[in-house]
């Protein structure tokens, strides 16, 4: 089984949605299941309804999983190996307070060494503090492991000193509640972020002393820098995946430039299913690498052009075909520039305020007198584009700039853009909604 852990404190950044496709590709490539593991344990900081919105946003990029779990559910079983830990003594109470802890990294900083936890420390408050902490004992070997992506990686053990699995609430911390829960799900290869290497060690120390052999794959996902060539962080608006839905960026198509990054592929444009049949997780680069928002938006056009009218219809919330249709002739990189464009087609066009140029508002003005007639009086959705623009500037009395340029703005907003005549086929069909002023 592969899984993918969310914890419900915060957007789903960019970098989660990578580590969740891959996860769920590499599940789809093993024939084995999926599973949504929602890592609940800091409830100081979970955010309510952000559960449900991790779980919507996963169904809309297609990555359906087979099983879900909060990682809450486990508490108990979590706090039953804890104590087995400790029977086995292989983990021991700490009465540490946090004061005296501080105090002890404060010494290491002045001495400028690293800190670590001293074993014999774990009793002297036992009277000031009554309910302890439970520590896994350090390790007294170095501990490697190989990453699918970087290759050979080593610990020394003492880098590995004895932390916290318990915390004073009876709450278990990550590493401990995470380690757990990929024994208990049978978890077979973890694909995550590379902020997560340094934590590696410590769940394979859990599982070592609790005698579980089972050896997990693990590739760290390199991570994503901004365009400014620092580490993305949360504050970067580009690296929330609502943001990015938002701003009209299809959901094949953050998937496209996410399995892409860093990444040799056989295709440029591509689906998730397709990327099922060649993806291997041994391409990635080992290097970071820069999100690059032009890059994603040349992919999101080339999605948009696959689209047809029903899912152009479906995705703009309207029943009309034509609508769709109409919106895939517009030559765009986001769905809001489609919609943008839409709405200087249907919005009332305020010639005044946008064209100061007193001749021109006139010729404006005059041709609109002109098609509103035509619309009122005659039979316009049977007339193709030759055969109403000639009518048009028949009773205009206008030619040339004098007569297209405002035909062009009166019919789509625009004094630029595409070509009116294959537009005209849908446009025709709501002449009568378009040909409005401010």
């Amino acid at each position: 089984m592969l899984r993918f852990a969310p914890s419900p404190t915060g957007d789903m950044h960019i970098g989660n949605l990578r580590a969740a496709i891959f996860n769920y590709i590499i599940a789809k490539q093993r024939n084995e299941r999926f599973l949504i593991r929602i890592e609940d344990t800091d409830s100081a900081r979970n955010i309510q309804g952000k559960d449900k919105e991790i779980l919507s946003i996963l169904n809309l990029f297609g990555l359906l999983w087979d099983d879900l779990a909060y990682q809450s559910e486990n508490f108990s079983k979590h706090r039953h190996f804890a104590e087995v830990l400790v029977q086995q003594n292989k983990a021991f109470y700490c009465y540490c307070t946090k004061e005296f802890l501080d105090k002890k990294r404060d010494e290491a900083a002045r001495e400028k060494r690293a800190f670590r936890y001293m074993d014999e420390w774990a009793e002297l408050q036992k009277n000031e503090k009554k309910q302890p902490a439970i520590r896994i004992k350090g390790s007294a070997k170095n501990i490697s492991f190989k990453d699918e992506i970087k290759g050979e990686i080593n610990i020394e053990s003492n880098e590995l000193d004895s932390f916290v699995i318990i915390r004073e609430d009876g709450i278990p911390t990550y590493n401990f509640a995470c380690a757990l829960d990929d024994m208990i799900y049978d978890i077979s290869f973890i694909v995550r972020g590379e902020d997560h290497v340094s934590n590696t060690p410590k769940q394979m120390m859990v599982h070592e002393y609790l005698g579980y052999e089972k050896k997990i794959q693990y590739a760290h996902l390199p991570i994503i820098l901004g365009e400014d060539g620092k580490k993305m962080s949360k504050r970067d608006s580009s690296s929330s995946v609502s943001y990015l839905l938002e701003q009209g960026f299809l959901p094949q198509a953050i998937v496209n430039y996410l399995i892409s990054m860093g990444n040799k592929t056989p295709l440029e444009v591509f689906t998730l299913k397709e990327a099922i049949e060649w993806f291997d997780i041994k391409n990635i680069a080992k290097s970071p690498v820069k999100f690059d928002l032009a890059r994603l938006r040349f992919l999101n056009r080339e999605h948009l052009k696959r689209l047809d009218e029903s899912e152009f219809a479906l995705l703009l919330g309207v029943q009309d075909l034509s609508i769709g249709a109409l919106a895939k002739l517009q030559e765009a990189s986001t769905l809001n520039e489609i919609r943008e464009k839409l709405d200087l087609i249907f919005k009332p066009k305020d010639i005044n305020r946008l064209y100061e140029n007193e001749d021109f508002s006139a010729s404006c003005n005059q041709l609109f007198l002109v098609l509103r007639q035509i619309v009122e009086q005659m039979d316009y959705k049977k007339m193709d584009y030759a055969e109403f623009k000639e009518l048009a500037m028949q009773k205009s009395g206008l030619k040339g700039k004098a007569f297209f340029k405002p035909f062009r703005i009166l019919l789509t907003g625009s004094s630029s853009g595409l070509e009116l005549e294959p537009i005209f086929v849908y446009l025709r069909l709501f002449l009568n909604e378009i040909l409005k002023l401010k």
